[in-house]
């Protein structure tokens, strides 16, 4: 019998739109076709049958490095300093928390709390802070530690993921991100990083949180070195863990930033390609709930339009950031810029939390970006 010729990207655009689960091969050939309309109008007719509501959502938050110093080695990285480095900090604890009273005030409900892989902080240490946080700040919720930096606390403490897990929650942590994923295919992230969890250690991080009743969220930094079928490889190992224990609330995905690292002879993906990823992510990714836009790493405009490609959260507001801007990308919106474009669109902009619930009241418009620390950082490099 002959071959079975395989399925026009209409025929499979079709399929899936109505339901069908993408399988990886043809993932796989949506992200080698040029056809980026056509995979846009599928994956915004996911996003309307997922969430047909009149509203599309934003939060407000800050993400806080409270330490740029890390004994792994990222090519891709331009934010952290290694351990000796005349540049490395671990922020005050009362600038840090003058950071979140600075996010209360201006209606922020949640801090994203990540840093580098410390190779001296104690997990007592991790506690001390969250418990402190949580004492002043009762009603933030603390979206943090990565899965690679939970992964080396297990290393530091020499104590189960599930222990260290349950202390941090204990403790106050509230979710975790999906921070450090890259790409989850070994090849890829033993080519370019060194000292950092594998793809199998990182998925078990929210397995395990997922199993203690916790929520986190997904994430995917491509254009690189990965090839098209590593992306979607990224995207089943996502699919599977969520098949298994429905944790993700969320799944992010952006471009490779390639300034100020050491990987800067890798030309960046531009806008088509971040839209047609982020639409193939939404088509594959069947049974994680929202897609976020990455205005952060692509503008406002590209950002809103995301929301036609498949995302139906424009994300964070993002009152500071320093990791994308260290490779030089710095886009900042206020919070009126947030919502207009939310509602250039035809949608009613909705603030929301980590989980995905909304609030009932708006924050007052007009308030200003705060792009930058508004404290200075302080270098020490006395560890407590």
């Amino acid at each position: 019998m002959p071959a079975t010729s395989p399925r026009t990207i209409a025929a499979i655009l079709d399929a899936t739109a109505a339901g069908e689960r993408l399988s990886a091969e043809d993932a796989i050939r949506l992200l080698e076709s040029r056809e980026l309309a056509a995979i846009g109008r599928a994956a915004h007719a996911v996003t309307q049958r997922l969430h047909p509501e009149s509203f599309r959502t934003y939060n407000i938050d800050r993400n806080i490095n409270y330490t740029n110093i890390c004994t792994a080695v990222c090519d891709f990285c331009a934010f952290y300093r290694s351990p000796k480095h005349a540049e490395g900090y671990v922020l005050d604890r009362d600038v840090l928390l003058a950071k979140i009273e600075e996010t209360v005030a201006i209606g922020g409900d949640q801090i994203l709390l990540q840093g580098g892989l410390h190779p001296t902080l104690p997990l007592e240490w991790y506690e001390d802070l969250l418990r402190d946080i949580k004492g002043r700040f009762p009603e933030v919720n603390v979206h943090g530690f990565s899965p690679p930096e939970i992964h080396h606390l297990t290393k530091v403490s020499k104590r189960p993921l599930r222990e260290v897990l349950e202390r941090l929650a204990r403790a106050g942590l509230g979710s975790l991100p999906g921070g450090g994923g890259e790409i989850l295919v070994d090849r890829v992230r033993t080519a370019m990083t060194r000292g950092k969890v594998l793809t199998d250690d990182w998925l078990e991080v929210h397995r395990q949180w997922h199993r203690l009743g916790g929520k986190s969220t997904a994430t995917m930094m491509f254009g690189h070195i990965e090839t098209l079928a590593e992306r979607i490889e990224h995207l089943d190992r996502l699919r599977r863990l969520q098949d298994e224990t429905g944790g993700f609330t969320a799944f992010i995905c952006w471009s490779f930033q390639p300034d100020n690292t050491e990987m800067d002879d890798i030309p960046p993906a531009g806008s088509f390609e971040y839209l047609k990823t982020q639409a193939v992510a939404r088509l594959y990714l069947d049974n994680i709930p929202n897609i976020q836009s990455s205005w952060v790493t692509q503008g406002r405009e590209i950002g809103q339009l995301a929301l036609l490609f498949g995302a139906n959260d424009m994300g964070s507001l993002m009152i500071e950031e320093n990791v994308v801007s260290a490779a030089g990308t710095v886009h900042h919106l206020t919070l009126d810029e947030m919502r207009s474009a939310i509602s250039e669109l035809g949608w009613i902009p909705r603030r929301r939390n980590v989980f995905y619930e909304l609030f009932e009241e708006e924050p007052p418009v007009g308030l200003p970006p705060v792009s930058r620390p508004a404290i200075d950082l302080p270098v020490v490099t006395a560890v407590p």
